[in-house]
């Protein structure tokens, strides 16, 4: 999980929920992935922060219509 913003120095972490190898749940912690999805003034992220936040996401939508 990419780290989008610093609070407290905690790692990211994602953690899952799996159905017969599935998985159907994803909580992540330490992440705020939404927050890299904003506008750039809503936070003031970096390129490189915001496009690993847009990456992951895109990859976890991948991953729901994949599989």
């Amino acid at each position: 999980m990419p780290k989008i913003h610093e609070h407290d120095n905690k790692q990211p972490q994602a953690f899952g929920i799996f159905i017969e190898d599935r998985i159907v749940l994803l909580y992540t912690y330490e992440a705020d992935l939404g927050d890299g999805w904003e506008d750039t003034e809503v936070h003031n992220d970096p390129q490189t922060v915001r496009e690993k936040a847009l990456k992951m996401g895109a990859n976890i939508i991948n991953y729901v219509f994949k599989n």
